[in-house]
Formats: C-alpha cells, structure tokens, sequence
C-alpha cells in the first residue's frame, strides 16, 4: 500500500488517541493521525494537531448551543476554530490523498471526508446510536469498526449494522504484570469523569478498613483522608497498577474495560452517563455476561462491603471470553486490505 491512511481521534477522553496509537504502530507507518491535542503525544507516529472546535473551553459536552441540521451533531457557528480545523483536515486530504480514512469519532469528521472523496471507516462505540446523523455516517462508510467483543454490543443494534461491523477487542495492549495484591482496591477516575471527588472515596475507604485503597486520576485530596487512602492522581503506569489491583472500581469508558479485560481483574463497574447510553448498555452487558458487578450510582456506605465481595467472587474466564489476542494487528491488516481493494468491493470486504 503507497497510499497513507488518516486517523481522525477525537478529544474526549484519551481512549481514542490510545487506541489510535495501537492500530497505526501495527500498521508500520501506514496511519496518520489527525486530531486536537495530539502534538508531542504520538511518538513516531505523524500526526496533524488540528485547531480545537470546543465551545466552552477543556470541557466537551457535544453540545453546540444552537440550531445545527438534523444529519450533524456539532456545527455552531461563526467559529474560527472549526474553520482552521476543517481546512487542516482537507488541506490533509488533498495533499496526501489517503486511501481510506478512519473516524474515531465525529459524524461531522466523517461527512467531511466523505464530501472530500475518501471513503470512510467509523468507529461504532457502545450504545444504541440509531439517531439520525449517526445512521447517516454509518450508510456512508464503507465499514463500521467496533473496539469490543460483539458479545458486549447492544441487543437493540440491527443486524444490518452487525453485518458491516469489524469487532476488533483488545487493540490497547496492557503492560504483562505477575501478580495482584488480592487486597488492594484501585479506584479509577478517568478524564472528563464524574467520581473525582476525594471525601466520596474516603468515605468509601472508611466503610471497608481491611482493604487498602488508591485513587488514580484527577480526584481531589480530602481534608482527613483515612490511613488505608491513597490518593495517586495522574500516573504514567495506569494499565500496570489496574494489573496489580485486586478489585478495580471505575466507570465503563473504553480503556479502562479494555484494560480490566485484558488483566482479568475483578471489576465493580460504575458507569457514568454519556450520550447514547454508551456506559450503561457496555456495563448492562458486562453484567450479563457475569464479567463485572455494576452499581447504577455511586454506592453508598453500607453497600460497599458486598459489592467488593461480589466483585472478588467473579470467574475471570467470563473477562477472558471477551479477549482477543493481537486486537491492534488485526484491526491494522483489516484496514490496510480494505484501503488496497477495489471501491467497489470495500463493501463487500466488512
């Protein structure tokens, strides 16, 4: 393949950037990434930093506060920054002609590729999205990319959607570690996450002495934290302690599934809220499957102890059947065979 493939990685959050990391190092060079925030954060892989679309700063509701058309989710206007972006993205296009572009995710990234001449790849996150624009960026893409087991996809998707569907778990490889301190429990807050508040952990940490706890992520320290608290905030090395934790507590966001998945480690899920349902249809699922115990909010004192048991009490062959091996090189080949085919048989090659 001479042709390079773009990789559009939104800003919510950091899976899509760390997915997209995954999928371009084992595709050997053959990827770009483009995206707000990525410079000095790819490595050696090339990367296009665009201009920042949000409205209200660092934080990203997906709300454009006005009228947009029906088939977009975020287009407001008189924006300089979605004017620059746009322009860095066809500017892009033109210059490097790709032969395929992947959108990890923005119906208006995906329509505008599309409008550019570049067939598409949309990455379908958890959730029923069955709203108008994305059905539209999912008729208009050649394939749909799923980063999950089909198993934790929702029951309400239509087969049509299924059938154009790639799953491809286990793109986000966690560091191998050993073994696990049983009795260490790891809270993980995430960024743009919701359980950041250090006196909710405390109070949790007091309910069950026994345990030890750590907080990774921006969660704030509190006033008297109990001596079996410890709060961590960033850290570099995310995956290895998620490894080391006998219980992880955190919501359902794609990394940290990925990477529970893929430790095998006990899980009290907590899903958060988000459009489309994406939380709570991938921890509905997870529950289901017997992978994980979920608490629809935040448990309260007395609930703790049992929730920790339950949680230490799941078979980890339930996380395990949700595991693929090699999930960034299989995504990586699939992609490359479908931007080396025929236009018109990429269709038929999802």
């Amino acid at each position: 393949m001479t042709r390079p493939i773009g990789y559009y990685v939104h800003h919510q959050g950091d899976g899509h950037r760390q997915r997209a990391l995954a999928i371009a190092r084992a595709a050997g060079g053959a990827v770009t990434l483009l995206g707000t925030g990525l410079a000095g954060r790819t490595g050696a892989i090339p990367a296009v930093d665009l201009a920042d679309d949000r409205v209200s700063g660092d934080l990203f509701d997906g709300r454009d506060h006005g009228d947009r058309p029906a088939s977009l989710h975020y287009a407001p206007t008189d924006h300089d920054g979605i004017r620059r972006r746009v322009a860095q993205i066809s500017g892009w296009i033109a210059e490097a002609r790709p032969a395929l572009m992947v959108i990890d995710v923005s119906v208006e990234a995906a329509m505008l590729a599309r409008l550019a001449s570049v067939p598409t790849v949309y990455v379908r996150l958890n959730g029923l999205r069955d709203d108008r624009p994305h059905r539209e960026a999912f008729d208009a893409a050649a394939a749909l990319l799923a980063p999950f087991h089909a198993a934790l996809d929702d029951a309400a998707i239509p087969q049509a959607v299924r059938r154009k569907t790639f799953y491809a778990p286990g793109i986000v490889v966690p560091t191998a570690v050993t073994s696990a301190d049983p009795g260490l429990v790891l809270g993980v807050v995430g960024r743009g996450g919701g359980t950041g508040d250090g006196t909710l952990w405390a109070e949790a940490a007091r309910s069950v002495p026994e345990r030890r706890w750590r907080v990774i992520g921006p969660c704030s320290v509190p006033k008297h934290p109990p001596a079996n608290l410890e709060i961590c905030g960033w850290v570099d090395d995310a995956d290895r302690m998620i490894a080391q934790a006998g219980i992880v507590v955190g919501a359902a966001g794609d990394g940290l599934v990925g990477s529970v998945i893929a430790n095998r480690r006990p899980f009290l899920c907590l899903p958060e809220p988000r459009p489309y349902a994406e939380q709570t249809s991938k921890a509905a699922r997870l529950s289901a499957l017997g992978a994980a115990v979920v608490a629809p909010c935040w448990p309260a004192r007395d609930d703790w102890r049992d929730l920790l048991d339950r949680a230490a009490a799941l078979d980890p062959a339930k996380l395990a059947s949700l595991d693929m091996t090699d999930g960034a090189g299989r995504a990586a080949r699939w992609l490359q065979a479908l931007a080396d085919a025929p236009d018109e048989q990429r269709r038929m090659t999802a």
